[in-house]
């Protein structure tokens, strides 16, 4: 899996991988700060910001797909799992540093599982809600995706 540090910079392009990303982390003995600005640290423009806690012990999110949404997600607190399939192969990514974020392309079926108490995801993405974007059924994505059965 790539990495991207935090000195590479983004415009406007496409990118069709899910690319683990390292944000800058400015050290204080107060307390360390990190961020992400559009098309900087992102690779996209941010029109919608959410973020998901209170998550009971073995439940999951997600398990669904977008087909043009990309996102953005951060463990700010906490960890848990990104497993993501292509409709051939899955991958599964561990966040569980607030400095470190996962971008998600369009067409991956995606969920979040495996919550440690109190964990925090934010999530951003480069379209407001539209629930015609989504694909529920893992069989419909597949098919999508023209994989082989």
């Amino acid at each position: 899996m790539k990495l991207l540090d935090e000195t590479k910079k983004y415009h406007e392009k496409v990118m069709t991988e899910p690319l683990l990303i390292q944000l800058p982390k400015i050290t204080d003995p107060r307390g360390n700060l990190s961020f992400f600005q559009n098309n900087n640290q992102i690779p996209f423009e941010i029109a919608r910001t959410y973020w998901i806690y209170d998550v009971p012990g073995g439940e999951a999110r997600g398990s669904h797909a977008f087909k043009e949404q990309k996102e953005f997600i951060i463990a700010l607190s906490g960890s848990f799992d990104v497993v993501l399939n292509d409709g051939e192969k899955e991958i599964k990514f561990t966040l569980n540093r607030s400095y470190y974020g996962l971008y998600v392309p369009p067409m991956y079926w995606r969920s979040l599982e495996n919550f440690s108490t109190n964990s925090l995801a934010l999530i951003v993405s480069d379209k407001n809600f539209d629930s015609n974007d989504y694909i529920r059924d893992f069989q419909i994505f597949k098919n999508r995706k023209g994989c082989i059965q």
